[in-house]
This record gives C-alpha cells, sequence and structure tokens, in this order.
C-alpha cells in the first residue's frame, strides 16, 4: 500500500493501536499456567470490543485469533492447549483488520526467570528492528534493511533465519513487497518509496538459518531445536522519519 491521505493515515493508526493494545495485553497475561487458548480467547474478546477482526482467522482460516508460538516454535503457532512454563519463551502474534485497514504486530519475551542467553535473544531482536528502522527512507535500497538486521545478530553471535521475511502491508495482510529480508541479498535492490507500508519482523536464531512447516500445516519450528525471537511493527515510510503505527 501506497498512503495517499490522512484518511489511509489515520485509518492505519486506528488499527495499528488496537493490535498494538492486544499484544500487551496478552504480553501481560502470559504467566505460568496459563494456556496458549486462554490468551487466544482474550484477544478475540478484545478484537469484538474494538470493532477488528483477526487478519489470520478471516483471510486463511487459521485456527485461532493470534498466532501463539512458544520456545522452538517460531511463528504461526496454533492456540491450543499447551501450557505456559516459567522460562518459556514465547512469541504473540498479532494481526487484524478494520474499516479496510490492516496491521501486524509481533513480539518474542521469557516468562518469569528464564535463559539469560534467551533474554539477551530478545533484545537484540528488538536492536535488529531498531537498526533496520534507519534504512526506511524513500529511495533507500531495500536490500540495506536486511544488511542492517543480519550485521545486528552477527555481531552478538546469532543468525537470522532467512526463509521468514517481512512484507507490505495496509489494505490487505500481505502486500508489495512480498518480502523485507533479514539478510543481504544483492539483487533484492528495488527502492523504498514515500507512503510504503511495511510490516517489519527481524527473526534472530541461537543458531538456525531455517525453519520447517509442522505436520498441522501452519506452525514453523526450527530443525535444531534452536529458539528464535521475533520483533514486529507495521511502518509507514515518510519523508521525514518513518511512522510507527503499532507502538
Amino acid at each position: 500500500m501506497i498512503v495517499k491521505n490522512e484518511q489511509d493515515i489515520n485509518g492505519l493508526m486506528e488499527i495499528g493501536k488496537i493490535v498494538s493494545l492486544i499484544r500487551e495485553e496478552l504480553y501481560r497475561k502470559t504467566v505460568p499456567g496459563i494456556t496458549t487458548k486462554e490468551l487466544d480467547e482474550l484477544a478475540g474478546k478484545l478484537f469484538a470490543e474494538n470493532g477488528a477482526v483477526s487478519a489470520p482467522q478471516d483471510m486463511y482460516d487459521f485456527p485461532g485469533y493470534t498466532c501463539i508460538s512458544v520456545n522452538d516454535e517460531v511463528a504461526h503457532g496454533i492456540p491450543g492447549s499447551r501450557v505456559i512454563q516459567e522460562g518459556d519463551l514465547v512469541n504473540i502474534d498479532v494481526s487484524a483488520s478494520k474499516n479496510g485497514y490492516f496491521a501486524d504486530t509481533g513480539k518474542s519475551f521469557v516468562v518469569g526467570n528464564g535463559d539469560p542467553k534467551l533474554v539477551k535473544l530478545c533484545e537484540v531482536a528488538k536492536e535488529a528492528f531498531e537498526e533496520g528502522l534507519k534504512c526506511f527512507k524513500p529511495g533507500a535500497k531495500k536490500n540495506r534493511i536486511g544488511k542492517f538486521v543480519y550485521n545486528t545478530a552477527k555481531k552478538h553471535g546469532f543468525t537470522v533465519i532467512k526463509n521468514l521475511t517481512g512484507h507490505g502491508i495496509g489494505t490487505s495482510l500481505h502486500e508489495e513487497p512480498d518480502h523485507i529480508l533479514n539478510y543481504f541479498d544483492s539483487w533484492d535492490n528495488d527502492l523504498l518509496k514515500e507512503g510504503m507500508v511495511i510490516a517489519f519482523e527481524p527473526f534472530i536464531s541461537t543458531s538456525a538459518e531455517e525453519v520447517y512447516e509442522e505436520s498441522d500445516g501452519w506452525t514453523f519450528s526450527t530443525k535444531n531445536k534452536s529458539f528464535v525471537a521475533q520483533y514486529e511493527h507495521t511502518v509507514i515510510i515518510t519523508k521525514d522519519k518513518p511512522i510507527i503505527t503499532t507502538l
């Protein structure tokens, strides 16, 4: 999507605020003993209260309002009977629409007291996002974003997931550009444009570089049981500084 007017900005900001609210409420409620299904049901209630519709459920018939992934699950985890434990690495990913506008956001965190390396992994995912965000300028090459993400991960002794990427968003959940890589590819040199809306989501790993799809047809995990942290926001590129709609 290319933002054309104030109506577009206001619509994107409204749904961005809603998914941010739901992400943070689920984050606060993620404590030892709660199930991922209980968290997802809370999200469903909040969607209804705010007049928003779960994007993965509406567009792809995903079996949940949100994606909740635990430990070596990386993305698209299906909410269910799994009980959250102390020290689990949890990812909450919330995407939704309202009045024709979409937003997508997610973050990984360690529940309670956990492995300091996993806490660091989450911190580095956020740092990678912040570094990549510096490249969100009209006329910049798209592949610079991945270069900054990759270099941040490498600096801290981590890797990036190469087969999960960010994407365009706005009037649909997935739009052009169809990928924002987490690494540098010299051929991926399209230019960013003013008004472009992107769901930017670095995936930082303890060692893996790829994920695979589980037999449930949804969940992505790592083959070697590596842990992965994601940090995602929906971003509008402007001639000044980028606008994050999902803070």
